[in-house]
């Protein structure tokens, strides 16, 4: 993970360059079909918020948001201790989401909806999730945002959600109430996700379509992947 984490940040160590390979209008347009001609974003805050108000749909959401970077590992800690014949091909098949994902963050750096509205490619949209930590965090927001941001512009796919949904995949495996918890959790950080401003649709819909191809192609890749892990195995000693 910590491989991970520096992969996904690592093009932002060049803003400008990044910039230069910025795709902004590709997610505004897929969300105004979805939308009927409005981004579904721009819907739900002009439906559901008004301008300046945080109130408790707006904390309740962001607090699922903020939980998320507990809900992936989280459910790999669950299952290493509670069922642990389960663990292994659950840790590849997350480690896989999430390293996908950030392939895809490297080849198609893509604004979220709260920068594109900032920058006028679309009406403004409130990046609610940072009004509520202001009001909440007060002094402390600014020194845990930054220490947990990284690269802006990896929001296509929707690892948030795509994650999630493999965390409820991996929950699926193991009991109905289980399942029922994580596909509850993930669908309602995939509303948040759009409402607050974080998210398109579309890049939901990208996580969603990553964690489930990678649920479905696990069962036929787990031979190959065990003869690539045998022959790293071999190697070890030597590299020691």
């Amino acid at each position: 993970m910590w491989a991970y984490f520096a992969h996904f940040d690592m093009p932002d160590d060049d803003p400008d360059a990044l910039l230069r390979r910025l795709k902004v209008d590709y997610p505004i347009r897929f969300d105004r079909a979805l939308g009927l001609g409005t981004a579904p974003t721009i819907r739900l805050q002009r439906s559901l918020g008004r301008a300046g108000r945080v109130g408790p749909l707006e904390y309740g959401l962001s607090a699922v948001h903020w939980t998320w970077f507990l809900v992936p590992h989280g459910t790999l800690a669950y299952i290493l201790l509670r069922h642990r014949g389960h663990y292994q091909r659950s840790a590849v098949m997350m480690a896989a989401c999430f390293d996908l994902g950030c392939v895809v963050y490297w080849l198609v750096p893509t604004a979220p909806p709260w920068w594109a509205g900032a920058n006028g490619n679309m009406p403004p949209v409130r990046r609610i999730m940072a009004e509520a930590g202001e009001r909440f965090w007060k002094r402390l927001w600014h020194p845990l945002y930054h220490s947990l941001q990284g690269n802006p512009f990896a929001a296509m796919p929707s690892l948030h959600f795509g994650t999630s949904v493999m965390a409820a995949r991996i929950l699926s495996q193991v009991g109905p109430r289980q399942a029922a918890l994580g596909w509850a959790y993930a669908l309602t950080l995939g509303f948040g996700l759009v409402y607050l401003g974080e998210h398109y649709v579309i890049d939901l819909l990208a996580g969603l379509l990553l964690a489930e191809a990678i649920w479905r192609v696990a069962p036929r890749a787990e031979p190959v992947l065990r003869v690539l892990a045998g022959f790293v195995q071999r190697l070890e000693p030597r590299a020691g």
